[in-house]
């Protein structure tokens, strides 16, 4: 009866009637524990689990009158049970409801960000697969570096991604506590074996010493992960927005057909949702802070917590869940130029193998300090110049020809001698 509640995306995992779906599974979940240790009739759980029911809108209007969310949701289950309600909540109190329902709700959410995650794994191993001969410039300080291939850089993406994965099982851990032991914790009104089956019939593990609350350290954990899965996002977003610049343009956001990058420059093309990931991230990491505020409350107890969770828990995990849906689609169809990546590697005549000719010449018996200094030189007379040709200027040194052959400094110049060991890199992962 209460099963039309079940909505299986994020958005729907945060609406009230949801919510209170849980209160009710825990509330129910106490009754059949309580009956199985001879503290309740059985009779009056079935008839609970019968007739137990709520109406969201109904709850909200018995609230306006009592404040108080928890007493009002069991005012208008009580409408529905009739008799038998007086043993819902017998020897709990509020947070018991609260905080182990709210445990629920992290795992349901988990569960389908886990999902979403997989699915992310799988693209970028499919596209980094498709690119793992595609080469382009690497780059560090956003200075071109040496050659790697677009697919190697996929393969970093899908490394940081695995971690994330199993952060995420490792939190699910974490979160999947719950406790049902009285004001303050210690259980002076209810069994703690209670507790232990109620939420053996949850899925939870009890936690191993609540006050009246769960400590809020599991829940600051549990939002700091997702600010780091929505920071390595960012990551991506960011390179993918680097790598779309038009004097780059080595990748792309698909573009649709119909689709308008602005309102005064037909030309236009932009990494909208690149951009939009990245704004997003940063709402996700400013959670982070209230939720390790939450950690330190008053004695064994107060809600200070309570109405910033009701906006930091909803927000954090369908924005998290959102960003996933965009990166999956943001990979899946990205556009790839491998003419770019070549003609961008090879600016200023493949100034990038400059250490490939720099340890030539120190094989060959040459003072590193010297070496350097020459490749340097004609590094630097081939940059910035639109004639600037870093191989003709080497080929032309006397005192790199009088080491150096044309066949081992065009043996420099082959870009496969910085790729020769990314396989290893690539059954690691699998792609």
């Amino acid at each position: 009866m209460i099963e039309r509640y079940t909505l299986p995306e994020m958005g729907n995992l945060w609406t009230e009637a949801y919510k209170l779906k849980t209160w009710l599974q825990v509330e129910i979940a106490v009754c059949e524990a309580q009956a199985e240790l001879g503290y309740i009739p059985t009779e009056a759980v079935e008839e609970i689990k019968a007739k137990a029911n709520f109406d969201p809108k109904r709850v909200l209007e018995i609230e306006a009158e009592v404040r108080h969310d928890v007493i009002a949701f069991l005012t208008n289950v009580n409408e529905y049970v009739g008799d038998a309600g007086r043993y819902i909540h017998l020897g709990l109190t509020s947070s018991d409801v609260l905080d182990t329902a709210l445990a629920l709700q992290l795992i349901a959410s988990l569960d389908l960000l886990l999902q979403y995650v997989e699915d992310l794994i799988t693209s970028i191993r499919e596209k980094a697969r498709e690119h793992r001969y595609t080469v382009m410039a690497g780059r560090s300080h956003g200075i071109h570096a040496e050659p790697i291939t677009f697919g190697f850089k996929l393969a970093g993406w899908l490394a940081e991604m695995l971690r994330h994965q199993e952060r995420l099982k490792i939190l699910k851990k974490t979160i999947a506590v719950g406790k049902i032991s009285g004001a303050v914790g210690t259980y002076a009104n209810i069994d703690p074996r209670v507790e232990a089956i109620a939420c053996a019939k949850l899925g939870l593990q009890p936690d191993t010493a609540s006050t009246q609350v769960i400590s809020r350290d599991r829940h600051a954990d549990y939002v700091q992960q997702l600010a780091l899965l929505a920071a390595s996002i960012e990551r991506f977003a960011v390179e993918i927005r680097n790598l779309q610049r038009t004097d780059v343009l080595e990748v792309e956001e698909f573009f649709s057909k119909g689709q308008k990058g602005s309102s005064a420059m037909p030309h236009k093309r932009n990494p909208i949702r690149s951009e939009r990931l990245t704004g997003m991230a940063r709402i996700i990491r400013s959670h982070t802070v209230a939720a390790l505020e939450n950690v330190a409350l008053w004695h064994e107890r107060d809600i200070s917590h309570s109405s910033v969770e009701r906006v930091m828990f909803p927000d954090a995990c369908i924005l998290t869940h959102f960003m996933l849906k965009e990166t999956i689609d943001l990979v899946k169809n990205l556009l790839v130029y491998p003419e770019n990546m070549e003609r961008n590697l090879n600016c200023y005549g493949g100034v990038v193998f400059s250490q490939k000719v720099l340890l030539a010449l120190i094989e060959k018996g040459m003072k590193r300090e010297e070496a350097y200094k020459i490749v340097q030189e004609s590094a630097h007379a081939a940059w910035n110049k639109p004639e600037g040709n870093f191989h003709d200027l080497i080929s032309k040194e006397p005192r790199v020809t009088e080491k150096l052959s044309p066949a081992e400094i065009a043996e420099c110049f082959d870009p496969q001698q910085h790729l020769k060991h990314l396989e290893e890199v690539y059954q690691r992962l699998g792609i």
